[in-house]
């Protein structure tokens, strides 16, 4: 059953302003549990903070239901309170349906582009860049724009589809020296192909328009500004060491503070600012150089990373912070904190979308770094205080130690149960088997013949005589004493794995399983296939 409609529009001003409040006054309440982080679920007791109706009721919950249930999907069963908050929270979500068409581009034309230009972009990106590209095209055409400015071009796609396909004039600005070098060695192989192109059909005197490239930090939107008006004025360019012309490097900071106080945003010539996949700050810089710069006609930006949006001015830089935005957000105190934003860029649609495997396997892995916070707590608090990551260390750790200990496992039923230990079953080695097979093939594999579909100890009662059961029953509770065996040897090695990371060793007075036989009660709030 799905949860109720939305209920509020972003039409107008006032409903904008009643829907954000809408939002704070949601929020508000849940405050402790939107601020936690996963990785204290434990060392918080995290699950306390839930309501204890909705607990009971959640913790019974098939995995496919909880997987559900960020999409607003509800159950008839639950308590009306949990129903209730779940029909709120979808009213007040932002909407995410595609539009298949728009009033602005009621005939908008999308040129396919060719493989000369595309080189190097997955579909993703192709379909993205020869959209945007399209739109900016048609905008800038609209408003007269002479001049593009893709900022956080990245390694160029965009600035080359529009240079070379539409033939408008281009600066592509980006932090990174390395885009920039990219970005210039992939437009003079472009370059290349359409010469010949113009040659050939006997037009090689037509100046062909390449992006210039300037790499610089965008820190204010300031910076945008002052780029806007002087992108080749020498007193705010350094050329590229290398000579060529090509790549022009500015000093953020001074072109920022030259710009202050400036009329050059007076001028008249006419750009379009265009950003694709701008992170963080830089989109919220884009939006104010739209507001402030009379040059700027028109704005393009999809954004992303809103988690990076900074919430606490930077004295050192004195630049504004990127959240909140609006003269109505900022006076209302709207705070969200960083494990609020990082939360916020969760998918509902990507949680929807996992399979029962992958879900439990990533459950597993949230659980196994949750309990390793309980490690660095009690051993190293010095180290916890600042606030330390391991990358994917968890995730690579576990698929290498599935591919290892297949072939021992898939021994299970060839052998007697009774005369083997749960330890000797994660002792085997690589067979060819484990070392061919990809990871997931693997996974799957494991899932699929040693656990049954109802999950393990739970074959009485299926209509099977006792008889015909008997050895059947005896592999599953193998099985599941074995898995309780496999997760404890899995948090020893995830400990060792993220230690490593942070630059320490498993000291000898660590005593892991008892941390692990500490916390193992309450793993049973985590969905697991050994439950």
């Amino acid at each position: 059953m799905a949860a109720g409609d939305r209920k509020y529009s972003c039409e107008s001003a006032a409903e904008t302003r009643e829907w954000m409040n809408a939002i704070a006054d949601f929020l508000r309440p849940f405050k402790p549990l939107v601020d936690a982080h996963v990785v204290n679920f434990f060392k918080g007791r995290l699950w306390e903070l839930v309501d204890e109706q909705w607990m009971a009721c959640l913790r019974k919950e098939s995995v496919e239901n909880l997987l559900n249930l960020p999409s607003g999907v509800i159950q008839d069963y639950w308590p009306l309170s949990l129903q209730e908050f779940v029909r709120n929270l979808t009213s007040l979500v932002l909407p995410r349906e595609q539009e298949l068409s728009h009033p602005i581009f009621p005939n908008l034309r999308v040129s396919s582009l060719g493989s000369v230009l595309t080189q190097g972009m997955n579909m993703k990106k192709k379909h993205e860049v020869e959209i945007l590209a399209a739109a900016t095209n048609a905008i800038a055409s609209g408003v007269g724009a002479q001049k593009i400015i893709d900022v956080g071009s990245g390694q160029g796609y965009l600035a080359q589809a529009l240079s070379f396909h539409y033939q408008l004039v281009v600066i592509a600005i980006d932090a990174s020296l390395h885009h920039a070098d990219v970005t210039n060695a992939r437009a003079e192989r472009i370059k290349k192909h359409y010469a010949a192109k113009l040659r050939k059909s006997q037009q090689g005197n037509v100046h062909m328009k390449v992006p210039q490239t300037v790499t610089c930090h965008v820190l204010s939107s300031e910076t945008l500004t002052t780029m806007s008006s002087t992108s080749s004025d020498k007193e705010y360019v350094k050329q590229s060491s290398d000579g060529s012309g090509k790549s022009t490097e500015i000093n953020a900071l001074e072109s920022s503070k030259a710009g202050r106080g400036s009329t050059l945003c007076n001028q008249v010539t006419p750009l379009v600012l265009v950003g694709l996949h701008s992170c963080g700050d830089l989109s919220v810089n884009m939006l104010r150089s739209f507001v402030e710069c009379e040059q700027v006609k028109a704005l393009i930006c999809i954004g992303c990373c809103y988690n990076l949006l900074s919430e606490e001015c930077s004295m050192k830089f004195d630049v504004p912070c990127g959240f909140p935005l609006s003269n109505f957000a900022k006076p209302a105190g709207m705070k969200l904190g960083k494990n609020a934003r990082d939360l916020a860029c969760q998918s509902a649609e990507r949680w929807k979308c996992l399979t029962k495997d992958a879900a439990l396997q990533n459950f597993d892995l949230h659980a196994f770094r949750a309990a390793f916070q309980m490690v660095l707590d009690k051993h190293y608090p010095e180290t916890l205080k600042l606030s330390p990551t391991i990358g994917r260390q968890g995730k690579a750790l576990r698929r290498r130690l599935l591919r290892r200990n297949l072939a021992s496992q898939l021994d299970v039923k060839e052998v007697d149960c009774s005369a083997i230990t749960p330890e000797m079953a994660f002792q085997g080695k690589k067979s060819s088997l484990a070392q061919n097979s990809s990871e997931v093939e693997v996974i799957n594999h494991l899932h699929n013949h040693l656990v049954p579909e109802d999950g393990p100890c739970t074959m009485s009662g299926h209509g099977q005589s006792s008889q015909s059961c008997a050895c059947y029953n005896n592999k599953c509770d193998f099985i599941c004493s074995s898995a309780k065996a496999h997760k404890d040897v899995l948090f020893e090695e995830f400990v060792k794995s993220g230690l490593d990371h942070l630059g320490f060793s498993l000291a000898q007075n660590i005593n892991v399983f008892e941390i692990w036989k500490e916390i193992r009660p309450y793993t049973v709030i985590i969905p697991s296939r050994a439950r």
